[in-house]
Protein backbone atom coordinates (compact mmCIF):
# COMPACT_ATOMS: atom_id res chain seq x y z
CA UNK A 1 0.00 0.00 0.00
CA UNK A 2 1.40 3.25 -1.17
CA UNK A 3 1.16 6.22 1.35
CA UNK A 4 1.80 10.00 1.36
CA UNK A 5 1.99 12.63 4.08
CA UNK A 6 1.12 16.14 3.34
CA UNK A 7 2.05 18.64 5.85
CA UNK A 8 0.02 22.08 6.18
CA UNK A 9 1.52 25.02 7.81
CA UNK A 10 -0.34 28.12 9.05
CA UNK A 11 0.88 30.43 11.64
CA UNK A 12 -0.54 29.40 14.97
CA UNK A 13 -1.31 25.73 13.74
CA UNK A 14 0.38 22.81 12.18
CA UNK A 15 -1.07 19.79 10.51
CA UNK A 16 -0.63 16.67 8.63
CA UNK A 17 -2.66 14.12 7.29
CA UNK A 18 -1.40 10.45 6.60
CA UNK A 19 -2.88 9.40 2.67
CA UNK A 20 -3.19 5.87 1.80
CA UNK A 21 -4.05 5.25 -1.95
CA UNK A 22 -5.50 8.51 -1.96
CA UNK A 23 -7.62 8.33 1.21
CA UNK A 24 -6.90 10.14 4.68
CA UNK A 25 -6.56 7.67 7.46
CA UNK A 26 -4.74 9.55 10.13
CA UNK A 27 -5.15 13.46 11.05
CA UNK A 28 -3.14 15.25 13.74
CA UNK A 29 -3.31 18.64 14.73
CA UNK A 30 -0.91 20.86 16.47
CA UNK A 31 -1.15 24.18 17.55
CA UNK A 32 0.76 26.74 19.17
CA UNK A 33 -1.31 27.78 22.34
CA UNK A 34 -1.84 23.56 23.06
CA UNK A 35 0.93 21.51 21.76
CA UNK A 36 0.39 17.77 22.90
CA UNK A 37 2.66 16.86 25.92
CA UNK A 38 3.21 13.03 25.34
CA UNK A 39 6.95 12.08 25.63
CA UNK A 40 7.39 15.16 27.37
CA UNK A 41 10.16 14.95 30.33
CA UNK A 42 9.26 16.95 33.70
CA UNK A 43 10.45 17.50 37.10
CA UNK A 44 7.68 17.17 39.38
CA UNK A 45 6.83 17.33 42.71
CA UNK A 46 4.40 15.02 44.62
CA UNK A 47 1.73 16.80 45.90
CA UNK A 48 -0.75 14.27 47.07
CA UNK A 49 -0.54 10.23 47.87
CA UNK A 50 -3.52 8.37 47.54
CA UNK A 51 -2.68 4.46 48.81
CA UNK A 52 -6.03 3.38 48.40
CA UNK A 53 -5.82 4.32 44.74
CA UNK A 54 -2.08 3.01 44.54
CA UNK A 55 -1.96 5.96 43.21
CA UNK A 56 -0.27 10.08 43.29
CA UNK A 57 -0.72 13.50 41.72
CA UNK A 58 2.00 15.12 40.69
CA UNK A 59 2.26 19.01 39.74
CA UNK A 60 4.67 19.60 36.70
CA UNK A 61 3.49 22.94 35.59
CA UNK A 62 0.06 22.27 33.89
CA UNK A 63 -3.65 23.59 34.67
CA UNK A 64 -4.58 20.05 36.37
CA UNK A 65 -1.99 18.08 38.98
CA UNK A 66 -1.00 14.69 36.61
CA UNK A 67 -1.65 11.48 37.88
CA UNK A 68 1.31 8.59 38.57
CA UNK A 69 -0.27 4.81 38.98
CA UNK A 70 2.02 2.80 41.50
CA UNK A 71 2.43 0.18 38.41
CA UNK A 72 4.50 3.01 37.09
CA UNK A 73 6.83 3.65 38.97
CA UNK A 74 10.47 2.17 38.76
CA UNK A 75 12.84 1.79 41.71
CA UNK A 76 15.67 3.96 41.12
CA UNK A 77 19.16 2.95 40.79
CA UNK A 78 21.35 4.26 44.23
CA UNK A 79 23.62 6.94 42.23
CA UNK A 80 20.10 8.36 40.57
CA UNK A 81 17.83 9.14 43.48
CA UNK A 82 20.71 11.29 45.16
CA UNK A 83 19.99 14.04 42.62
CA UNK A 84 15.96 13.43 41.90
CA UNK A 85 15.46 11.55 38.95
CA UNK A 86 13.63 8.89 40.67
CA UNK A 87 12.28 8.15 43.81
CA UNK A 88 13.97 5.93 46.23
CA UNK A 89 12.55 2.26 47.13
CA UNK A 90 13.17 -0.88 46.20
CA UNK A 91 10.64 -3.40 44.64
CA UNK A 92 8.52 -5.08 44.82
CA UNK A 93 6.56 -2.32 44.72
CA UNK A 94 3.44 -3.04 47.55
CA UNK A 95 2.32 0.20 48.63
CA UNK A 96 2.45 3.40 47.25
CA UNK A 97 3.61 5.20 50.17
CA UNK A 98 7.08 3.56 50.60
CA UNK A 99 7.87 4.78 47.30
CA UNK A 100 6.57 8.51 47.15
CA UNK A 101 6.08 11.46 50.08
CA UNK A 102 4.41 14.56 49.24
CA UNK A 103 7.11 16.75 48.38
CA UNK A 104 9.27 14.45 46.77
CA UNK A 105 10.65 15.77 43.26
CA UNK A 106 10.85 13.14 40.60
CA UNK A 107 11.33 12.92 36.85
CA UNK A 108 8.00 11.54 35.01
CA UNK A 109 7.19 11.20 31.30
CA UNK A 110 3.70 11.95 30.07
CA UNK A 111 1.93 8.62 28.70
CA UNK A 112 -1.29 10.68 27.67
CA UNK A 113 -2.26 14.06 27.34
CA UNK A 114 -4.82 15.37 29.40
CA UNK A 115 -8.06 14.87 28.32
CA UNK A 116 -11.19 16.03 29.71
CA UNK A 117 -11.00 17.34 33.34
CA UNK A 118 -8.65 14.18 33.74
CA UNK A 119 -5.27 15.45 34.26
CA UNK A 120 -1.67 13.84 32.14
CA UNK A 121 -0.94 10.65 33.29
CA UNK A 122 2.30 9.60 34.22
CA UNK A 123 5.09 7.19 34.16
CA UNK A 124 8.92 7.36 35.48
CA UNK A 125 9.62 4.21 32.64
CA UNK A 126 11.49 6.80 30.68
CA UNK A 127 11.86 6.08 26.99
CA UNK A 128 13.69 8.00 24.29
CA UNK A 129 13.15 7.41 20.56
CA UNK A 130 15.13 8.20 17.43
CA UNK A 131 14.46 7.49 13.96
CA UNK A 132 15.38 3.13 14.63
CA UNK A 133 15.96 2.83 18.17
CA UNK A 134 14.08 3.57 21.67
CA UNK A 135 15.98 4.11 24.56
CA UNK A 136 14.67 2.70 27.84
CA UNK A 137 17.50 4.30 30.51
CA UNK A 138 16.24 2.18 33.32
CA UNK A 139 15.33 -1.09 31.27
CA UNK A 140 17.04 -3.88 30.46
CA UNK A 141 17.47 -5.99 27.54
CA UNK A 142 16.80 -5.52 23.73
CA UNK A 143 13.38 -5.58 22.12
CA UNK A 144 12.18 -6.23 18.37
CA UNK A 145 8.89 -4.76 17.09
CA UNK A 146 6.09 -6.86 16.53
CA UNK A 147 6.19 -5.74 12.87
CA UNK A 148 9.08 -7.24 12.36
CA UNK A 149 7.68 -10.45 11.07
CA UNK A 150 11.27 -11.99 9.29
CA UNK A 151 13.09 -13.73 11.70
CA UNK A 152 16.04 -13.66 10.48
CA UNK A 153 16.03 -10.42 10.27
CA UNK A 154 15.11 -9.80 13.66
CA UNK A 155 18.01 -11.94 15.01
CA UNK A 156 20.34 -10.01 13.11
CA UNK A 157 19.12 -6.88 14.64
CA UNK A 158 19.41 -7.97 18.21
CA UNK A 159 22.74 -9.30 17.49
CA UNK A 160 23.71 -6.15 15.89
CA UNK A 161 22.58 -3.99 18.91
CA UNK A 162 23.97 -6.44 21.87
CA UNK A 163 27.60 -6.05 19.84
CA UNK A 164 27.19 -2.28 20.02
CA UNK A 165 26.22 -2.05 23.79
CA UNK A 166 29.15 -4.29 24.77
CA UNK A 167 29.06 -5.11 28.40
CA UNK A 168 28.93 -2.00 30.63
CA UNK A 169 26.21 -0.46 28.99
CA UNK A 170 23.09 0.22 31.40
CA UNK A 171 20.00 0.42 29.78
CA UNK A 172 17.30 -1.28 27.32
CA UNK A 173 16.43 -0.97 23.64
CA UNK A 174 14.16 -1.68 21.61
CA UNK A 175 14.03 -1.71 17.63
CA UNK A 176 11.68 -0.21 15.51
CA UNK A 177 9.26 -1.09 12.49
CA UNK A 178 11.97 1.52 10.51
CA UNK A 179 14.87 -0.24 11.68
CA UNK A 180 14.54 -3.49 9.36
CA UNK A 181 17.35 -3.96 6.80
CA UNK A 182 19.14 -1.20 7.74
CA UNK A 183 22.89 -1.14 8.35
CA UNK A 184 24.92 -1.64 11.67
CA UNK A 185 26.32 2.07 11.30
CA UNK A 186 22.84 3.18 11.53
CA UNK A 187 22.26 1.87 14.83
CA UNK A 188 24.97 2.75 16.01
CA UNK A 189 24.81 6.43 15.34
CA UNK A 190 21.42 6.61 16.96
CA UNK A 191 22.57 4.53 19.80
CA UNK A 192 25.07 7.56 20.50
CA UNK A 193 22.60 10.31 19.67
CA UNK A 194 20.08 8.88 22.46
CA UNK A 195 23.47 8.35 24.98
CA UNK A 196 23.96 12.07 24.68
CA UNK A 197 20.46 13.35 25.03
CA UNK A 198 19.86 11.13 27.99
CA UNK A 199 23.19 12.70 29.32
CA UNK A 200 21.62 15.93 28.91
CA UNK A 201 18.62 14.96 30.40
CA UNK A 202 19.99 13.68 33.60
CA UNK A 203 22.06 17.33 33.78
CA UNK A 204 18.94 19.19 33.16
CA UNK A 205 16.87 17.20 35.44
CA UNK A 206 18.97 17.83 38.26
CA UNK A 207 19.22 22.30 36.98
CA UNK A 208 15.14 22.90 36.68
CA UNK A 209 12.94 23.98 39.66
CA UNK A 210 9.94 21.16 40.02
CA UNK A 211 7.21 21.54 37.74
CA UNK A 212 9.44 22.59 35.01
CA UNK A 213 9.75 20.97 31.30
CA UNK A 214 12.94 19.04 31.39
CA UNK A 215 13.11 18.00 27.84
CA UNK A 216 10.32 18.25 24.95
CA UNK A 217 9.14 16.02 22.08
CA UNK A 218 10.10 16.82 18.46
CA UNK A 219 7.50 19.58 17.01
CA UNK A 220 4.85 17.83 14.79
CA UNK A 221 6.62 18.00 11.14
CA UNK A 222 9.87 16.21 12.50
CA UNK A 223 7.95 14.14 14.64
CA UNK A 224 5.48 12.72 11.59
CA UNK A 225 9.52 12.26 9.40
CA UNK A 226 10.89 10.20 12.77
CA UNK A 227 7.88 8.00 12.93
CA UNK A 228 5.70 7.44 9.86
CA UNK A 229 8.57 7.28 6.80
CA UNK A 230 8.93 3.11 8.04
CA UNK A 231 5.31 2.90 6.65
CA UNK A 232 5.22 2.89 3.00
CA UNK A 233 5.57 6.57 2.68
CA UNK A 234 6.51 7.45 -0.93
CA UNK A 235 6.47 11.26 -0.50
CA UNK A 236 5.96 14.22 1.95
CA UNK A 237 4.24 17.20 0.83
CA UNK A 238 4.56 20.04 2.79
CA UNK A 239 2.96 23.62 1.98
CA UNK A 240 5.62 26.28 3.98
CA UNK A 241 9.49 26.74 2.72
CA UNK A 242 10.72 27.43 5.68
CA UNK A 243 9.40 24.11 7.43
CA UNK A 244 10.51 22.29 4.25
CA UNK A 245 13.94 23.72 4.71
CA UNK A 246 13.76 22.49 8.59
CA UNK A 247 12.77 18.62 7.40
CA UNK A 248 15.20 18.49 5.14
CA UNK A 249 17.95 19.18 7.33
CA UNK A 250 16.84 16.84 9.80
CA UNK A 251 16.72 14.31 7.43
CA UNK A 252 19.32 15.21 6.08
CA UNK A 253 21.23 14.69 9.84
CA UNK A 254 19.02 11.11 10.89
CA UNK A 255 17.61 9.84 7.76
CA UNK A 256 19.72 10.62 4.46
CA UNK A 257 18.49 8.25 2.19
CA UNK A 258 14.40 9.81 3.19
CA UNK A 259 15.65 13.65 1.83
CA UNK A 260 14.77 13.09 -1.65
CA UNK A 261 11.09 12.34 -0.66
CA UNK A 262 10.40 15.64 1.07
CA UNK A 263 9.09 18.24 -1.38
CA UNK A 264 7.79 21.67 -1.53
CA UNK A 265 3.84 21.94 -2.26
CA UNK A 266 4.48 25.45 -4.56
CA UNK A 267 0.66 25.17 -5.82
CA UNK A 268 -2.24 28.11 -6.09
CA UNK A 269 -4.72 26.30 -4.42
CA UNK A 270 -4.22 24.87 -0.33
CA UNK A 271 -2.65 21.51 0.26
CA UNK A 272 -5.23 20.19 2.25
CA UNK A 273 -8.18 21.71 -0.41
CA UNK A 274 -6.50 20.31 -3.26
CA UNK A 275 -6.05 16.52 -1.89
CA UNK A 276 -9.25 16.45 0.08
CA UNK A 277 -8.40 16.96 4.03
CA UNK A 278 -10.95 19.64 4.73
CA UNK A 279 -13.58 17.95 3.29
CA UNK A 280 -12.51 14.75 5.36
CA UNK A 281 -12.24 17.01 8.91
CA UNK A 282 -15.60 18.14 8.14
CA UNK A 283 -16.87 14.96 7.83
CA UNK A 284 -15.00 13.22 10.96
CA UNK A 285 -16.91 15.90 13.15
CA UNK A 286 -20.36 14.60 11.94
CA UNK A 287 -22.42 12.16 14.23
CA UNK A 288 -23.20 10.00 11.00
CA UNK A 289 -20.59 8.60 8.87
CA UNK A 290 -22.81 7.48 5.41
CA UNK A 291 -21.68 4.16 3.28
CA UNK A 292 -21.44 3.82 -0.26
CA UNK A 293 -24.74 1.06 -0.03
CA UNK A 294 -26.81 3.53 1.67
CA UNK A 295 -26.28 2.20 5.20
CA UNK A 296 -24.74 4.10 7.41
CA UNK A 297 -22.83 4.93 11.30
CA UNK A 298 -24.22 6.65 14.04
CA UNK A 299 -20.98 7.42 16.07
CA UNK A 300 -21.29 9.34 19.56
CA UNK A 301 -18.55 10.19 22.01
CA UNK A 302 -19.20 10.19 25.46
CA UNK A 303 -16.82 10.10 28.93
CA UNK A 304 -17.25 6.85 29.75
CA UNK A 305 -17.22 5.18 26.44
CA UNK A 306 -17.85 5.53 22.59
CA UNK A 307 -20.67 3.56 20.69
CA UNK A 308 -20.94 3.10 17.01
CA UNK A 309 -24.26 2.24 15.79
CA UNK A 310 -24.96 0.77 12.10
CA UNK A 311 -28.01 1.26 10.14
CA UNK A 312 -29.17 -0.57 7.08
CA UNK A 313 -30.27 3.22 6.12
CA UNK A 314 -31.60 3.37 2.40
CA UNK A 315 -30.05 0.02 1.61
CA UNK A 316 -32.95 -2.86 0.87
CA UNK A 317 -30.63 -5.62 -0.40
CA UNK A 318 -31.43 -8.04 -3.67
CA UNK A 319 -31.75 -11.31 -2.03
CA UNK A 320 -32.87 -11.57 1.49
CA UNK A 321 -32.96 -9.59 4.98
CA UNK A 322 -29.76 -11.85 6.54
CA UNK A 323 -28.05 -11.16 3.40
CA UNK A 324 -28.72 -7.75 3.42
CA UNK A 325 -27.52 -7.29 6.74
CA UNK A 326 -24.52 -9.25 6.65
CA UNK A 327 -23.60 -6.72 3.98
CA UNK A 328 -24.03 -3.90 5.44
CA UNK A 329 -22.29 -5.13 8.75
CA UNK A 330 -19.42 -6.16 6.14
CA UNK A 331 -19.25 -2.56 4.68
CA UNK A 332 -19.38 -0.94 8.12
CA UNK A 333 -16.27 -3.53 9.83
CA UNK A 334 -14.35 -1.74 6.71
CA UNK A 335 -15.18 1.64 7.11
CA UNK A 336 -14.90 1.75 11.19
CA UNK A 337 -11.69 1.03 11.44
CA UNK A 338 -10.64 4.09 9.18
CA UNK A 339 -12.71 6.13 10.99
CA UNK A 340 -11.39 5.48 14.82
CA UNK A 341 -7.73 6.36 13.32
CA UNK A 342 -9.46 9.42 11.50
CA UNK A 343 -10.85 10.53 14.32
CA UNK A 344 -8.70 9.23 17.05
CA UNK A 345 -11.03 7.60 19.00
CA UNK A 346 -10.01 5.38 22.24
CA UNK A 347 -11.10 3.86 25.21
CA UNK A 348 -13.82 1.56 25.38
CA UNK A 349 -15.74 1.36 22.41
CA UNK A 350 -18.73 -0.49 21.99
CA UNK A 351 -19.91 -1.25 18.12
CA UNK A 352 -24.11 -2.59 17.28
CA UNK A 353 -23.87 -4.50 14.52
CA UNK A 354 -27.12 -5.62 13.17
CA UNK A 355 -28.13 -8.60 14.43
CA UNK A 356 -27.11 -11.30 12.25
CA UNK A 357 -28.16 -15.35 12.18
CA UNK A 358 -25.87 -17.42 10.39
CA UNK A 359 -22.55 -18.04 12.47
CA UNK A 360 -20.37 -17.38 9.40
CA UNK A 361 -21.75 -14.30 8.91
CA UNK A 362 -20.41 -12.85 12.86
CA UNK A 363 -16.86 -14.37 12.42
CA UNK A 364 -16.53 -12.56 8.50
CA UNK A 365 -18.04 -9.51 9.96
CA UNK A 366 -15.36 -9.98 12.79
CA UNK A 367 -12.33 -10.83 10.84
CA UNK A 368 -13.18 -7.56 8.39
CA UNK A 369 -12.92 -5.36 11.67
CA UNK A 370 -9.44 -6.99 12.73
CA UNK A 371 -8.17 -6.43 9.09
CA UNK A 372 -9.31 -2.61 9.30
CA UNK A 373 -7.72 -1.96 12.40
CA UNK A 374 -4.37 -4.19 11.40
CA UNK A 375 -2.63 -0.58 9.95
CA UNK A 376 -3.70 1.29 12.93
CA UNK A 377 -0.17 2.49 15.55
CA UNK A 378 -2.59 2.19 18.17
CA UNK A 379 -2.91 -0.73 20.56
CA UNK A 380 -6.42 -2.22 19.72
CA UNK A 381 -8.18 -4.98 21.31
CA UNK A 382 -11.53 -6.62 19.83
CA UNK A 383 -13.92 -9.05 22.06
CA UNK A 384 -15.64 -11.55 19.86
CA UNK A 385 -19.05 -10.64 18.75
CA UNK A 386 -22.12 -11.55 21.16
CA UNK A 387 -25.48 -12.67 20.30
CA UNK A 388 -27.05 -9.33 19.92
CA UNK A 389 -24.45 -7.75 17.87
CA UNK A 390 -22.62 -6.22 19.85
CA UNK A 391 -18.70 -5.81 19.81
CA UNK A 392 -16.53 -4.79 22.99
CA UNK A 393 -12.99 -3.14 21.98
CA UNK A 394 -10.66 -1.04 23.52
CA UNK A 395 -8.30 1.17 21.59
CA UNK A 396 -5.47 2.74 23.41
CA UNK A 397 -6.05 6.59 24.07
CA UNK A 398 -2.79 9.17 24.07
CA UNK A 399 -4.01 12.08 22.82
CA UNK A 400 -7.11 13.99 22.58
CA UNK A 401 -9.71 13.00 20.12
CA UNK A 402 -10.40 14.94 16.78
CA UNK A 403 -13.47 16.19 18.34
CA UNK A 404 -12.33 17.12 21.54
CA UNK A 405 -9.70 19.26 20.13
CA UNK A 406 -11.51 20.69 17.44
CA UNK A 407 -14.89 21.52 19.01
CA UNK A 408 -16.47 22.11 21.84
CA UNK A 409 -19.65 21.71 23.92
CA UNK A 410 -22.78 23.94 22.57
CA UNK A 411 -23.30 26.49 24.43
CA UNK A 412 -26.79 26.43 24.65
CA UNK A 413 -27.52 22.98 25.32
CA UNK A 414 -24.35 22.51 27.36
CA UNK A 415 -23.01 19.35 25.64
CA UNK A 416 -26.20 17.45 26.19
CA UNK A 417 -26.99 17.04 22.67
CA UNK A 418 -30.76 18.57 22.94
CA UNK A 419 -32.63 21.75 24.29
CA UNK A 420 -36.04 21.72 25.72
CA UNK A 421 -38.82 22.91 23.48
CA UNK A 422 -40.31 26.20 23.88
CA UNK A 423 -43.75 25.02 24.78
CA UNK A 424 -41.46 23.73 27.98
CA UNK A 425 -39.66 26.97 28.63
CA UNK A 426 -43.29 28.40 28.23
CA UNK A 427 -44.74 26.37 31.02
CA UNK A 428 -41.69 26.72 33.19
CA UNK A 429 -42.30 30.80 32.56
CA UNK A 430 -46.07 29.80 34.15
CA UNK A 431 -44.94 28.38 36.94
CA UNK A 432 -41.72 30.85 37.56
CA UNK A 433 -44.58 33.93 37.62
CA UNK A 434 -46.80 32.12 39.70
CA UNK A 435 -43.78 31.48 42.47
CA UNK A 436 -43.04 35.48 41.94
CA UNK A 437 -46.84 36.02 43.49
CA UNK A 438 -48.70 39.40 43.67
CA UNK A 439 -46.31 42.08 44.69
CA UNK A 440 -47.45 45.42 46.80
CA UNK A 441 -46.21 48.13 44.22
CA UNK A 442 -48.59 46.34 41.65
CA UNK A 443 -45.31 47.49 39.35
CA UNK A 444 -45.22 44.81 35.73
CA UNK A 445 -43.49 42.17 35.54
CA UNK A 446 -40.93 41.84 32.27
CA UNK A 447 -40.18 38.22 30.65
CA UNK A 448 -37.02 37.89 28.76
CA UNK A 449 -36.51 34.88 26.80
CA UNK A 450 -35.71 33.28 23.63
CA UNK A 451 -37.78 34.72 20.24
CA UNK A 452 -39.27 31.67 19.83
CA UNK A 453 -40.58 31.56 23.26
CA UNK A 454 -41.78 34.56 22.89
CA UNK A 455 -43.40 34.00 19.71
CA UNK A 456 -45.01 31.05 21.18
CA UNK A 457 -46.35 33.17 24.18
CA UNK A 458 -47.90 35.51 22.00
CA UNK A 459 -49.71 32.65 19.74
CA UNK A 460 -50.55 30.20 21.30
CA UNK A 461 -50.78 30.82 24.63
CA UNK A 462 -52.47 34.51 24.94
CA UNK A 463 -55.44 33.05 26.63
CA UNK A 464 -52.84 31.39 29.34
CA UNK A 465 -51.28 34.72 29.79
CA UNK A 466 -54.19 36.91 30.66
CA UNK A 467 -55.32 33.98 33.65
CA UNK A 468 -51.97 34.98 34.79
CA UNK A 469 -51.96 38.52 34.83
CA UNK A 470 -55.89 37.99 36.78
CA UNK A 471 -54.19 35.59 39.20
CA UNK A 472 -51.03 37.45 40.65
CA UNK A 473 -52.38 41.32 39.98
CA UNK A 474 -50.24 42.48 37.89
CA UNK A 475 -49.44 43.31 34.37
CA UNK A 476 -46.76 40.88 32.42
CA UNK A 477 -44.74 42.32 29.43
CA UNK A 478 -42.89 40.62 27.41
CA UNK A 479 -39.04 40.98 25.77
CA UNK A 480 -36.96 39.52 23.05
CA UNK A 481 -33.72 38.56 23.99
CA UNK A 482 -31.93 37.06 20.55
CA UNK A 483 -28.95 36.13 22.59
CA UNK A 484 -30.38 33.81 25.00
CA UNK A 485 -31.06 29.91 25.04
CA UNK A 486 -34.00 28.72 24.06
CA UNK A 487 -34.54 26.77 27.42
CA UNK A 488 -32.92 30.09 29.09
CA UNK A 489 -35.21 33.20 30.33
CA UNK A 490 -35.39 35.77 33.23
CA UNK A 491 -38.19 38.08 35.06
CA UNK A 492 -37.67 40.96 36.39
CA UNK A 493 -39.64 43.77 37.96
CA UNK A 494 -39.81 46.83 35.96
Amino acid sequence: MTAEILVNVAPAETRAALVEEGVAQELYVERRSRRGLVGNLYRGRVTRVLPGMQAAFIDIGLERTAFLHAADIVSAPPDETAVGLAPPGAPPIEDVRRLLSPGDDLLVQVMKDPIGTKGARLTTYITLPARFLVFLPRGDGIGVSSRIDDETERQRLKTATAQLLGAKTSGGYILRTAAQGVPRESLREDMEYLRKLWHHVRVRATETPPGTLVHEDLPLPLRILRDELSRGVVRVLVDSAAEHARMSAFAQEFMPASGARIELHGGPRPIFDLHGIEQEIGKALERQVPLKSGGYLVIDQREAMTTIDVNTGAYVGHRNLEETTFRTNLEAAACIGRQLRLRNLGGIIIIDFIDMHDESHRRQVLAALEHSLAGDRAQARIVSLSPLGLVEMTRKRTRESLEHLLSEPCRSCAGRGFVKTPETVCNEIFREVLRQGPHPSGRELLILAHPDVIERLLEAEPATLDELKARVGVPLRLQVEGLYGVDQFDLVRA
